[in-house]
Protein backbone atom coordinates (compact mmCIF):
# COMPACT_ATOMS: atom_id res chain seq x y z
CA UNK A 1 0.00 0.00 0.00
CA UNK A 2 3.08 2.25 1.08
CA UNK A 3 4.13 1.88 -2.59
CA UNK A 4 1.29 2.54 -4.58
CA UNK A 5 0.80 5.69 -2.75
CA UNK A 6 4.91 6.95 -3.16
CA UNK A 7 4.02 5.91 -6.93
CA UNK A 8 0.44 7.90 -6.89
CA UNK A 9 3.09 11.10 -5.76
CA UNK A 10 2.56 14.00 -3.74
CA UNK A 11 -1.45 14.66 -5.07
CA UNK A 12 -2.38 11.94 -3.09
CA UNK A 13 -1.77 13.33 -0.02
CA UNK A 14 -4.93 16.11 -0.65
CA UNK A 15 -6.88 12.52 -1.11
CA UNK A 16 -5.81 10.59 1.84
CA UNK A 17 -7.08 13.74 4.14
CA UNK A 18 -10.22 13.75 2.07
CA UNK A 19 -10.91 10.33 3.08
CA UNK A 20 -10.13 10.54 6.31
CA UNK A 21 -12.46 13.53 6.35
CA UNK A 22 -14.87 11.36 4.87
CA UNK A 23 -14.68 8.30 6.88
CA UNK A 24 -14.77 9.98 10.39
CA UNK A 25 -18.30 11.62 8.99
CA UNK A 26 -19.78 8.59 7.89
CA UNK A 27 -18.95 7.08 11.26
CA UNK A 28 -20.44 9.65 13.06
CA UNK A 29 -23.59 10.15 11.25
CA UNK A 30 -23.89 6.38 11.97
CA UNK A 31 -23.66 6.88 15.36
CA UNK A 32 -25.96 9.72 15.34
CA UNK A 33 -28.48 8.45 13.29
CA UNK A 34 -29.35 5.48 15.22
CA UNK A 35 -32.99 5.06 16.26
CA UNK A 36 -32.19 4.26 19.88
CA UNK A 37 -30.56 8.31 19.60
CA UNK A 38 -33.41 9.65 17.82
CA UNK A 39 -37.14 8.70 18.37
CA UNK A 40 -36.89 5.11 20.51
CA UNK A 41 -39.37 2.73 20.05
CA UNK A 42 -42.12 3.72 22.46
CA UNK A 43 -40.88 6.43 24.09
CA UNK A 44 -44.19 8.61 23.02
CA UNK A 45 -46.58 6.46 24.64
CA UNK A 46 -44.35 6.72 27.89
CA UNK A 47 -44.81 10.28 27.74
CA UNK A 48 -47.92 10.15 27.48
CA UNK A 49 -49.08 7.82 30.01
CA UNK A 50 -46.11 9.78 32.80
CA UNK A 51 -48.29 13.05 31.75
CA UNK A 52 -51.84 11.30 31.71
CA UNK A 53 -52.80 12.93 35.03
CA UNK A 54 -51.09 16.67 34.59
CA UNK A 55 -47.72 18.13 33.45
CA UNK A 56 -45.03 16.12 35.43
CA UNK A 57 -42.05 17.94 37.70
CA UNK A 58 -39.37 19.52 35.96
CA UNK A 59 -36.82 17.00 36.68
CA UNK A 60 -38.79 14.69 35.22
CA UNK A 61 -39.10 17.15 32.23
CA UNK A 62 -35.30 17.54 32.26
CA UNK A 63 -34.60 13.77 32.06
CA UNK A 64 -36.77 13.26 29.27
CA UNK A 65 -34.95 15.86 27.19
CA UNK A 66 -31.93 14.53 27.80
CA UNK A 67 -33.15 10.47 26.72
CA UNK A 68 -33.05 11.40 22.96
CA UNK A 69 -34.29 14.25 20.14
CA UNK A 70 -37.88 12.73 20.52
CA UNK A 71 -37.67 13.34 23.89
CA UNK A 72 -35.82 16.60 23.49
CA UNK A 73 -39.21 17.61 20.96
CA UNK A 74 -41.93 16.60 23.64
CA UNK A 75 -40.17 18.06 26.45
CA UNK A 76 -40.54 21.56 24.80
CA UNK A 77 -44.06 21.07 24.95
CA UNK A 78 -44.22 19.30 28.58
CA UNK A 79 -42.18 22.58 29.57
CA UNK A 80 -44.38 25.24 27.92
CA UNK A 81 -47.26 23.93 29.67
CA UNK A 82 -44.95 23.64 32.92
CA UNK A 83 -44.11 27.05 32.98
CA UNK A 84 -47.24 28.72 31.68
CA UNK A 85 -50.67 26.05 32.19
CA UNK A 86 -52.25 28.10 30.39
CA UNK A 87 -50.66 28.00 27.44
CA UNK A 88 -52.79 28.44 24.08
CA UNK A 89 -52.27 25.80 21.64
CA UNK A 90 -50.45 28.55 19.17
CA UNK A 91 -47.64 28.38 22.23
CA UNK A 92 -47.56 24.32 22.35
CA UNK A 93 -47.35 24.17 18.52
CA UNK A 94 -44.63 27.49 18.59
CA UNK A 95 -42.35 25.61 21.39
CA UNK A 96 -42.75 21.97 19.41
CA UNK A 97 -41.98 23.72 16.02
CA UNK A 98 -38.70 25.28 17.42
CA UNK A 99 -37.51 22.15 19.31
CA UNK A 100 -38.59 20.22 16.16
CA UNK A 101 -36.15 22.34 13.90
CA UNK A 102 -33.36 22.26 16.39
CA UNK A 103 -33.91 18.30 16.07
CA UNK A 104 -33.67 18.42 12.30
CA UNK A 105 -30.30 20.49 12.40
CA UNK A 106 -29.03 18.27 14.50
CA UNK A 107 -30.22 15.42 12.02
CA UNK A 108 -28.77 17.08 8.67
CA UNK A 109 -25.58 17.88 10.60
CA UNK A 110 -22.31 17.12 8.86
CA UNK A 111 -24.51 15.68 5.68
CA UNK A 112 -23.38 18.76 3.91
CA UNK A 113 -19.72 17.82 4.20
CA UNK A 114 -20.51 14.69 3.20
CA UNK A 115 -21.89 15.98 -0.05
CA UNK A 116 -18.49 18.27 0.57
CA UNK A 117 -16.30 15.36 -0.21
CA UNK A 118 -18.11 13.42 -2.36
CA UNK A 119 -17.99 16.26 -5.16
CA UNK A 120 -14.57 17.45 -4.25
CA UNK A 121 -12.79 13.60 -4.37
CA UNK A 122 -13.11 13.30 -7.88
CA UNK A 123 -12.06 16.47 -8.50
CA UNK A 124 -8.53 16.13 -6.34
CA UNK A 125 -8.19 12.74 -8.78
CA UNK A 126 -8.50 14.67 -11.61
CA UNK A 127 -5.70 17.45 -10.40
CA UNK A 128 -3.70 14.59 -9.87
CA UNK A 129 -4.32 12.89 -13.09
CA UNK A 130 -3.44 16.65 -14.74
CA UNK A 131 -0.35 16.47 -13.01
CA UNK A 132 0.57 13.22 -14.33
CA UNK A 133 -0.03 14.04 -17.66
CA UNK A 134 2.52 17.25 -17.50
CA UNK A 135 4.80 14.73 -16.19
CA UNK A 136 4.31 12.49 -18.62
CA UNK A 137 4.92 15.26 -21.19
CA UNK A 138 7.70 16.63 -19.75
CA UNK A 139 9.37 12.94 -19.76
CA UNK A 140 9.46 13.34 -23.92
CA UNK A 141 11.03 16.89 -23.74
CA UNK A 142 14.45 16.91 -24.69
CA UNK A 143 16.74 19.89 -25.19
CA UNK A 144 15.74 21.62 -28.44
CA UNK A 145 11.87 20.55 -27.45
CA UNK A 146 9.49 17.21 -28.03
CA UNK A 147 12.55 14.54 -29.38
CA UNK A 148 10.99 11.15 -30.59
CA UNK A 149 14.71 9.98 -28.99
CA UNK A 150 14.91 12.28 -25.81
CA UNK A 151 12.36 10.72 -23.21
CA UNK A 152 13.11 9.91 -19.91
CA UNK A 153 11.51 6.53 -18.93
CA UNK A 154 11.33 6.69 -15.97
CA UNK A 155 9.80 10.37 -15.46
CA UNK A 156 7.39 8.96 -18.14
CA UNK A 157 6.07 5.96 -15.69
CA UNK A 158 5.83 8.22 -12.41
CA UNK A 159 3.62 10.24 -14.81
CA UNK A 160 1.16 7.79 -15.52
CA UNK A 161 0.99 6.32 -12.21
CA UNK A 162 0.52 9.46 -10.98
CA UNK A 163 -2.53 10.17 -13.43
CA UNK A 164 -4.03 6.91 -12.66
CA UNK A 165 -3.60 6.15 -9.31
CA UNK A 166 -5.48 9.50 -8.29
CA UNK A 167 -8.43 8.92 -10.95
CA UNK A 168 -8.65 6.11 -8.93
CA UNK A 169 -8.23 6.80 -5.53
CA UNK A 170 -10.81 9.82 -5.95
CA UNK A 171 -13.36 7.82 -7.85
CA UNK A 172 -12.51 5.31 -4.43
CA UNK A 173 -13.23 7.84 -2.11
CA UNK A 174 -16.29 9.71 -4.09
CA UNK A 175 -18.42 6.95 -4.68
CA UNK A 176 -18.80 5.46 -1.06
CA UNK A 177 -19.59 9.29 0.53
CA UNK A 178 -22.04 9.70 -1.99
CA UNK A 179 -24.08 6.38 -1.27
CA UNK A 180 -23.57 7.13 2.39
CA UNK A 181 -24.71 10.65 1.88
CA UNK A 182 -27.62 9.90 0.28
CA UNK A 183 -28.36 6.87 2.56
CA UNK A 184 -27.98 9.12 5.51
CA UNK A 185 -30.22 11.99 4.13
CA UNK A 186 -33.28 9.55 2.89
CA UNK A 187 -32.86 8.10 6.61
CA UNK A 188 -32.50 11.72 8.48
CA UNK A 189 -35.79 12.52 6.13
CA UNK A 190 -37.29 9.73 7.77
CA UNK A 191 -36.35 10.32 10.80
CA UNK A 192 -37.69 13.62 10.49
CA UNK A 193 -41.01 13.11 9.47
CA UNK A 194 -41.70 10.22 12.82
CA UNK A 195 -40.29 13.50 15.02
CA UNK A 196 -42.84 15.48 12.81
CA UNK A 197 -45.62 13.00 13.62
CA UNK A 198 -45.00 12.49 17.36
CA UNK A 199 -45.07 15.68 18.29
CA UNK A 200 -48.51 16.59 16.49
CA UNK A 201 -49.86 13.31 18.47
CA UNK A 202 -48.06 14.85 21.93
CA UNK A 203 -49.80 18.22 20.71
CA UNK A 204 -53.04 16.54 21.07
CA UNK A 205 -52.43 15.31 24.17
CA UNK A 206 -51.29 18.03 25.49
CA UNK A 207 -54.69 19.91 24.95
CA UNK A 208 -56.64 17.88 26.86
CA UNK A 209 -54.64 18.86 29.91
CA UNK A 210 -56.61 21.50 29.89
CA UNK A 211 -59.69 19.88 29.91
Amino acid sequence: MLSIIQAAGWPIGFLIACSVVGLALILERAWSLRRARVAPAGLLDEAITASRHGVPPADVIGQLAQHSLLGKVLAAGLLALHDNPRATEAELRAALEGAGRRAAARLQRYLGALATVASAAPLLGLLGTVIGMIEIFGSQAGPGGLLPGGGNPAQLAHGISVALYNTAFGLIIAVPALIFWRLYRARADALLLELELAAERFVHHLLTLHR
